[in-house]
């Protein structure tokens, strides 16, 4: 896998080796970033991490700190690999835990943008909802979601733009109210 743009722009990192990981491909990272435009200086919280793609593309076009997480171990000892790697532990945060046991933890916590890729097998929208609150008062929440479902409504926040990629699509919603 490689770095899309930006600072860290054709950096070559690792990639999880178990079924259980499948990372966005590059086609649709490069769609989510540029469409969520410049993000110098925000902060991001990747709660299904994987390899970690989205947090090194984050800070690569300059998010200030990511938060990354990741309950299966192998992607957690990939994405350390990763931080190595790429020369990020100053601004990747990765976690070894379940979002809903982390955001339990860290009930204030509060991010410029979301980005959320679940397992399309395990597609919890009660833990989606909990996500999605972590997003600051008029922050981004995007959602990589299955091509052929419906998107989700979250309550307070409005749908602002959606890209189909065939079997995923992503969702960008904005947080309409305070929290």
């Amino acid at each position: 896998m490689r770095v899309i743009a930006g600072s860290l722009s054709g950096r070559i990192f690792e990639s999880p080796k178990s079924l259980v990981t499948h990372p966005m491909s590059e086609r649709v990272r490069g769609g989510l970033f540029n469409t969520l435009g410049d993000i110098s200086g925000l902060t991001v919280f990747d709660p299904f991490s994987g390899s970690g793609a989205l947090s090194f593309e984050a800070i690569s076009r300059g998010a200030l700190r990511v938060v990354a997480l990741d309950n299966d171990k192998q992607a957690y000892q990939t994405i350390r690999t990763n931080i190595d790697i790429l020369q990020a532990a100053d601004k990747v945060e990765v976690f070894l835990k379940q979002a809903s046991s982390w955001m339990s933890g860290h009930q204030n916590a509060r991010f410029d943008v979301v980005i959320a890729d679940p397992p399309y097998t395990d597609l919890r929208r009660d833990l989606l909802l909990r996500v999605a609150q972590m997003t600051t008062d008029r922050g981004i929440f995007v959602l990589s979601w299955p091509g052929t479902e419906k998107a989700p409504p979250f309550i307070d926040f409005s749908i602002i733009k959606q890209k189909s990629y065939g079997d995923a699509q992503l969702i960008f919603y904005r947080r309409t109210s305070k929290q």
